[in-house]
């Protein structure tokens, strides 16, 4: 969970790449206003989160402390230690399921998921859930100073019916959307079959709108070149013709 003070909280406004301007900065001091006097501990959330929350929900105050306030509660109930332990998910973990490696031309960090190495049959949608959450805040800890949103590239290479859990993809959405919002910089899906077409159509009614703007589909010829137009050649992974290797997301 990301809790610092409020005079960092708004100097980091101040440091970020992303401008904040004073309409932001005033319902962010509203926001924090708000949500002090329902929830003390969120005295330490920082300006940042506050603004994440404030875009997700297109800098509608009362919608965005609701969301936050609820994640706050959420947060509590479901990592109430802080943080997801790597022995409470190595099922999960020993399959290498998510890598980090390199930097868009934007500097956000690059993330693989290769989605045909997850079964249902793994564990539970709790355990699964740990495991996102997990992800997600290594991710978040590993971010480079003046960035917050990262860029994902899910491989649906060898997917087929038996990888497919419904259940999971929509848990792992409500995570990203309601948890972590204003994270998810771009979504490059790739290696996309065409069994896959029919649970995207499941899927997509949950995505929010501006979820939806990051999501680009990459045909396989156009892999590389369309990778590279975003990434370059010394920070893609060398598994999509870059120079950089695989680094499992425990091990990061």
């Amino acid at each position: 969970m990301e809790f610092k003070d409020s005079d960092k909280g708004k100097q980091q406004l101040q440091e970020n790449g992303e401008q904040t301007n004073e309409i932001e900065r005033s319902k962010i001091g509203i926001i924090r206003a708000l949500l002090e006097r329902e929830d003390p501990s969120a005295k330490e959330v920082d300006d940042l989160m506050i603004r994440r929350f404030l875009r997700a929900r297109d800098l509608d105050i009362e919608k965005a402390s609701a969301m936050l306030l609820k994640y706050l509660s959420w947060r509590q109930d479901f990592v109430p230690n802080g943080l997801i332990s790597e022995s409470e998910i190595q099922n999960h973990l020993a399959k290498n399921i998510l890598n980090m490696q390199g930097f868009d031309k934007k500097g956000r960090p690059i993330l693989v998921g290769f989605a045909s190495r997850h079964k249902p049959s793994d564990g539970t949608l709790e355990d699964f859930k740990r495991f996102v959450v997990y992800c997600l805040d290594k991710i978040c800890a590993k971010m480079p100073k003046g960035h917050e949103k990262f860029v994902y590239i899910g491989d649906l290479q060898g997917w087929g019916y038996s990888c497919s859990d419904i259940r999971a993809y929509l848990a792992c959405l409500s995570i990203l959307q309601d948890c972590f919002p204003e994270r998810l910089g771009k979504l490059y899906i790739v290696h996309a079959p065409k069994l896959f077409m029919t649970v995207w159509k499941v899927v997509y009614p949950f995505i929010d709108d501006n979820t939806k703007k990051k999501i680009v589909f990459v045909e396989n010829k156009n892999l590389t070149s369309t990778l590279l137009d975003e990434i370059d050649k010394s920070q893609l992974p060398d598994i999509y013709g870059g120079k950089l290797p695989l680094v499992p997301i425990q091990d990061c």
